[in-house]
């Protein structure tokens, strides 16, 4: 899950660095699963995505966390991961999992404090590779949700090179974006100095009158993520909205 330095403050999302934009998911698949040199990769996009008219409530969708060694993915890595299956009407807790890796990359000890994974969790446990079946597996057929999908993106992509040699695209959902367009001042709000409502995950999901949960733990982050998109999905959209329209 993303995490702030001291005084930052993030009330909109950050679309910069390696965020991409796709028309076509489903095409782009069918591409790429003949592009991959990679077994895992060619079986991820082999298995293919709904087409972006599918109404929200058909589609299988997977909440997706991570903790990381920091918020740089080119130089940093994944010590943890959360992975919440669900759709519009049901969450499958039951079938979560929740994974922690060695990271390829310094544990700096101010990211310990945030998230809890020590030196000796990681030294005990694999390296990514162990687990990019299982994930990808998990990951296939269905639509990723995450809150800030930069870091999502961003962190399996440079994983994903460092270990395969060759990086991923799919899209996400992110709850964050919804947030940020569901609660978008009008100009003459901002006119009168009103201030944007804080994109944090905990304050979106008061906004729904969802529990607290105490945050920066893999799974826990993609549990309030899957239920933080079926609140705005219930609140604000409806079961007939396109996937096309909520994906990035």
């Amino acid at each position: 899950m993303l995490y702030l330095r001291p005084g930052q403050v993030l009330n909109e999302p950050d679309d910069s660095g390696e965020d991409i934009s796709v028309g076509d998911w489903p095409a782009l698949y069918s591409a790429l699963a003949e592009q991959a040199e990679s077994k895992v990769l060619r079986e991820f996009y082999a298995a293919g995505l709904p087409p972006a008219s599918t109404p929200i409530s058909e589609v299988p969708m997977l909440a997706l966390d991570f903790e990381t060694t920091g918020m740089d993915a080119e130089q940093g890595d994944i010590v943890s991961i959360g992975l919440v299956p669900m759709t519009m009407a049901r969450i499958y807790n039951r079938d979560s999992c929740h994974w922690v890796v060695r990271p390829r990359a310094h544990l700096p000890g101010d990211s310990v404090v945030i998230h809890g994974i020590t030196h000796s969790d990681v030294a005990s446990s694999p390296d990514l590779n162990r687990y990019l079946q299982p994930l990808l597996s998990l990951m296939a057929g269905r639509v990723v949700v995450a809150h800030y999908r930069k870091m999502e993106r961003n962190f399996l992509h440079h994983a994903m090179l460092q270990r395969l040699g060759e990086g991923i695209r799919f899209p996400i959902i992110d709850t964050m974006t919804l947030e940020a367009e569901i609660t978008r001042l009008t100009f003459w709000q901002r006119l009168r100095g009103q201030k944007a409502p804080s994109l944090r995950l905990a304050e979106a999901r008061k906004r729904y009158h969802l529990p607290f949960y105490h945050p920066h733990h893999a799974h826990t982050d993609a549990l309030s993520c899957a239920e933080l998109l079926q609140a705005q999905l219930i609140t604000h959209y409806g079961p007939k909205t396109p996937v096309g329209d909520l994906w990035r």
